[in-house]
C-alpha cells in the first residue's frame, strides 16, 4: 500500500495545490504525485484520466517557472484495477523552481519536509541558486523577477542601441532558463545595492556638511554620484604667464574613472554600500571586494584587468562608459602626472580604496595663511599675485581675474591704492596700476 513520504504525495483528486508539490519535488530529490489515491493509501481512481492529465499539464506549464515540464512525466496507470494519474517528477537542473505569480521568494518556492510541502527559507533558495548557477553573482538568478529597466533603456536609446528581449539575453540579463539574472537586477530600478556619499568638514570624519544615499539602477547611481561630486569640485584661478587658467580641485577624468571603477568592480555578493567621502583635502572611493584572485596592485597600475563582473563591464563598454578594460587606473595616474600630490590606492582582503588628492588644497591653504599674516583680503591677494607676474595691470584685467563688474573693480583698485598697495600710472586709456616704489 502506498504511503506519503518525502518522495510520495497522495491525492484523491486533482487540486490546484499539486503544483506546489511538483515544485518541491523538482527542487529536491524528485518524487511522484499519485492522483486517485486517498491519504491512507486506498485507491479510488479518477473518472476522467485524460481531462485530469490535460488540466495538470496546463497548470504546470503556466504556473511554474522555469519550465518544469521537461522533468515531469504525466501518465494514466492501472493500480488495483483502477485508473489513476501519476506525475513523476525528476530533480530539476534549473532550481529553484517557483510559482510564476510569486517569484523567487519563500512564498513562491517550495521544498519537501518529511511528507509535507513547505515554503523554502531564503537561505535554502540561495543555496539552490548557487548549486545551479555557480559562484558568479551576476550570472545567478535574481530573487526578484519583477524588474523594470527605464534608466537602462534610456542609456541604450541614447547610444542608438536596441534593448529588447534578444539583446537582454545576449548581454546576460536573461539567463538560459528565461529568468532575470543578478546582472539584470543591478541595472534595474529594483537594484538592492546602494551608494553613499558624505561631505566632511576638514580632513576627518567628525563633522558632516552634507550626505546622500543613492538607489535604483547602477546607471542612475552613476549619473547622480557624478553630479553630486561635481557640486563640490571647486574651481580656482591660477596664472601661467599672462594666461588665466581655471584649476578644479580634482581632475574630472580622475573622478570619472574612480567612480566607474568603484561601481563596475565591486563585489555585489556583499550588501555593504559603496562609499564616497569628500574631505577638504581629498576624495575617497571605497568599494567592497579586494583584488580578483591572481592580480596584484602592480598589475592593475600597469593596466592589467580581470573584471570581477565581466558582463557588467561589457554592458558599460557597449554604452561607451568605458573605453577598454584596465585603462582606469593608468588614466587616473596620468591626470596627476607631474603634480606635487599623487593618488593613493589601498587594497585589503575585502575592500578597495582609491584616494584622489585635492590639487588646490595646498596652494589654497598657503594663500589663506599669507592673507592671514599680511592682513590682505582674498581679492587683494589675487590682484597682487597677478601684478607680481605681469608688472602692471589694467582695470579690465582685474575685472577678468576677479570675475567682478567694472564698478566693483574700480572700487577695489581705489581701496588698494588708498592702502598704499598699488600705484596708479598713466591716465585715460593708458591708465594702469603697478607696485608702489619701495
Amino acid at each position: 500500500m502506498l504511503t506519503e513520504s518525502g518522495t510520495v504525495e497522495l491525492k484523491r483528486k486533482y487540486v490546484d495545490d499539486i503544483k506546489k508539490t511538483v515544485i518541491a519535488f523538482a527542487n529536491g530529490d524528485g518524487g511522484t504525485v499519485y492522483i486517485g489515491v486517498e491519504d491512507d493509501g486506498a485507491v479510488t481512481g479518477v473518472e476522467d484520466p485524460d481531462g485530469t492529465m490535460l488540466q495538470a499539464a496546463n497548470t504546470l506549464r503556466d504556473a511554474i517557472r522555469p519550465d518544469v515540464t521537461l522533468f515531469v512525466a504525466c501518465n494514466a496507470e492501472e493500480l488495483e484495477g483502477k485508473t489513476i494519474v501519476t506525475l513523476r517528477v525528476q530533480r530539476g537542473t534549473a532550481r529553484p523552481y517557483y510559482l510564476a505569480g510569486k517569484g523567487i521568494r519563500p512564498e513562491g518556492v517550495f521544498v519537501r519536509f518529511g511528507a509535507s510541502t513547505v515554503p523554502a527559507t531564503e537561505a535554502a533558495i540561495l543555496d539552490m541558486i548557487r548549486e545551479t548557477s555557480g559562484d558568479c553573482y551576476e550570472a545567478s538568478r535574481s530573487l526578484n523577477q519583477q524588474l523594470t529597466f527605464q534608466k537602462a533603456g534610456e542609456y541604450f536609446q541614447k547610444q542608438g542601441l536596441a534593448f529588447g528581449e534578444q539583446q537582454k539575453r545576449t548581454l546576460g540579463l536573461i539567463g538560459s532558463d528565461g529568468t532575470y539574472t543578478n546582472l539584470a537586477l543591478l541595472l534595474s530600478e529594483q537594484c538592492i545595492h546602494t551608494l553613499k556619499l558624505a561631505v566632511f568638514q576638514g580632513s576627518r570624519k567628525t563633522v558632516f556638511r552634507d550626505r546622500a544615499e543613492l538607489t535604483g539602477s547602477l546607471l542612475n547611481q552613476l549619473d547622480e554620484a557624478f553630479a553630486y561630486i561635481d557640486r563640490f569640485n571647486n574651481t580656482h584661478a591660477d596664472y601661467r604667464g599672462l594666461e588665466r587658467v581655471d584649476v578644479r580641485d580634482y581632475p574630472v577624468q580622475a573622478i570619472r574613472e574612480a567612480l566607474l571603477n568603484a561601481i563596475i568592480h565591486r563585489d555585489y555578493s556583499f550588501r555593504a554600500p559603496t562609499l564616497i567621502s569628500i574631505f577638504d583635502d581629498r576624495i575617497e572611493f571605497v568599494s567592497v571586494g579586494g583584488l580578483v584572485r591572481g592580480l596584484t596592485k602592480e598589475d592593475i597600475l600597469l593596466g592589467v584587468s580581470a573584471p570581477r563582473n565581466e558582463q557588467l563591464a561589457n554592458v558599460f563598454y557597449r554604452l561607451r562608459l568605458i573605453e577598454a578594460y584596465g585603462t582606469g587606473m593608468p588614466k587616473i595616474q596620468e591626470c596627476y602626472r607631474e603634480q606635487p600630490v599623487q593618488p593613493v590606492i589601498e587594497i585589503a582582503d575585502h575592500a578597495f580604496k582609491v584616494t584622489l588628492p585635492n590639487l588646490n588644497y595646498g596652494r589654497e591653504a598657503q594663500a589663506a595663511e599669507t592673507r592671514r599674516t599680511s592682513g590682505l583680503t582674498e581679492r587683494e591677494a589675487t590682484v597682487l599675485a597677478l601684478l607680481e607676474e605681469r608688472g602692471s595691470i589694467t582695470r579690465r584685467e582685474v575685472e577678468k581675474a576677479l570675475g567682478v563688474s567694472q564698478a566693483t573693480a574700480i572700487l577695489a583698485l581705489r581701496e588698494m591704492t588708498r592702502k598704499g598697495l598699488l600705484r596708479k600710472t598713466g591716465g585715460g586709456r593708458t591708465q594702469a596700476y603697478c607696485l608702489p616704489d619701495r
